[in-house]
């Protein structure tokens, strides 16, 4: 298995529990809400992470709160990956997000099936750079704290499930190898999960 889907396989493992659970568990009945996975790609500078500037990107994108507040909390995780074989040397590079802050969500249309939504708030970053060649592995990473902003728009198809895109930016600076490098980007994807309480039929 290459390094990009054992990658792959720990985001998820770490990220379908965690929806699983909270899809099973037994929501109060003040509160409302939304939980999707993201599925998407991650840009990031590429005078600081060429040629490992564009990443595969999972996600969990959580908005909480009681219907009657102007807005919600955002609470999101995110993990991105990318590796290539350079010149016989195996480079990859990676960043996780927690972005917490608010979003605002609309709910428009037909029967308010069609929720577009705004958000931003505080991010933290991290970040992990590595070569291996000939058994001998070089790695640094780092973290920072800096701060995100993003969109989308997604719609509730039956009673509770969720089907949209989302567009975001983050940024925050890191130090890998003693150079500062942006680990925030340009971040696009589907999400795809539940919102509660249940839409009328």
């Amino acid at each position: 298995m290459n390094r990009t889907a054992t990658l792959a396989l720990t985001f998820l493992s770490l990220f379908l529990p965690l929806f699983l659970f909270t899809l099973l568990a037994p929501i109060p009945p003040a509160q409302a809400g939304d939980l999707n996975l993201f599925l998407g790609v991650k840009s990031l500078n590429e005078d600081d992470w060429t040629p490992l500037d564009s990443h595969t990107e999972l996600g969990l994108q959580g908005s909480w709160g009681p219907p009657e507040w102007p807005v919600a909390i955002a609470t999101d995780i995110y993990g991105s990956f990318d590796s290539q074989d350079l010149l016989g040397i195996d480079i990859s590079a990676s960043t996780a997000e927690i972005n917490l802050g608010v979003r605002k969500i609309w709910r428009t249309g037909s029967q308010q099936r069609v929720r577009p939504y705004i958000g931003g708030g505080i991010a933290s970053i991290s970040g992990t750079f590595e070569a291996e060649s000939g058994g001998v592995k070089v790695s640094d990473d780092g973290s920072g704290v800096g701060a995100w902003l993003g969109g989308g728009i997604f719609w509730r198809l039956g009673p509770s499930f969720n089907l949209g895109m989302d567009l975001r930016l983050s940024t925050a600076t890191i130090n890998l190898y003693g150079v500062e490098r942006n680990a925030g980007g340009g971040h696009f994807g589907v999400i795809a999960g539940f919102g509660w309480p249940k839409s009328r039929a």
